[in-house]
Formats: structure tokens, C-alpha cells, sequence
């Protein structure tokens, strides 16, 4: 047999709603810097894998993330390589191009994919992580 509660929503509940829709964007942005920062350290680590011996360590050092902005009304952060005028390495190639050889090969070079395979490994990690995030941040404000 079913059971039904009763629930008064107090004037304390109402006001803990409302500080709930006031803060929501810095939820939001706390949970996603803490699933973007799981993502870039794990990429770092896989990045670092599969570069050769006769690395220079730029691509590694090129490796960040995005601000977090709204796109299309949901709230995103990126990991990526510099791009713009200092996106270059000391031979003129762009960070971007040379990770994306890396990832998908060409006909000369064999793929070393690492994005790929960094995704694979912390989609779930990153779940748990920004779930425990907003966990954490909902029971600050209700208490």
C-alpha cells in the first residue's frame, strides 16, 4: 500500500528556494570547473603517454581549459590547446594541428590517440565528481 506525507512548505523552506535560484549559476559553474579539471588532468597524463622522448613538452604545456560560458542556454567549459597568436610552437605549427595528428593520424604517422581515450576513462569519474559538487552546495543551502 501506498503511503502519502504531508510536506508544509514553510516560510524557512521558501526562503531557502529562493537563495537556491540566486546561487544556482555558481553551482553550476563550482560542479563544472570540478568535472573540466578531472578531464584536462587525466588528458595531461594520456597526452604525456604518447608523446616521444624527442618531445619538447610545448603540446603538454599548451593543454588548458576554456572559461565557462553560456551556449545555447547550457553552461559549457572546454579542454583544448592555445589558439590565436601564441597557439604556434617553435616550428610555426598550431598546438591544435599537432593534436589532432596525434589523435586521428595522417598517412605518414600512425594515430596516438589521447582524447579519445581520456573521455572514455572520466565520463563516469566526472559524473560522480559534479554530482558530489552540487550535492555538497544543495546541502549548504538547505542545511
Amino acid at each position: 500500500m501506498a503511503k502519502i506525507s504531508a510536506f508544509l512548505a514553510g516560510e524557512d523552506f521558501m526562503i531557502k528556494l529562493s537563495r537556491l535560484e540566486t546561487d544556482i549559476e555558481k553551482v553550476a559553474e563550482k560542479a563544472i570547473y570540478a568535472g573540466i579539471k578531472v578531464v584536462a588532468d587525466k588528458m595531461r597524463v594520456n597526452l604525456e603517454e604518447v608523446l616521444s622522448e624527442k618531445a619538447t613538452g610545448e603540446l603538454v604545456r599548451a593543454l588548458g581549459v576554456t572559461p565557462i560560458k553560456l551556449y545555447g542556454g547550457q553552461w559549457t567549459a572546454k579542454v583544448g590547446f592555445k589558439g590565436g597568436d601564441d597557439g604556434y610552437d617553435s616550428n610555426g605549427v598550431a598546438y591544435q594541428l599537432l593534436a589532432r595528428v596525434m589523435e586521428s593520424g595522417t598517412s605518414t604517422r600512425k594515430k596516438r590517440p589521447f582524447v579519445r581515450k581520456t573521455m572514455n576513462q572520466t565520463r563516469k569519474q566526472v559524473e560522480e565528481v559534479m554530482t558530489q559538487v552540487v550535492d555538497e552546495e544543495m546541502r549548504k543551502i538547505f542545511g
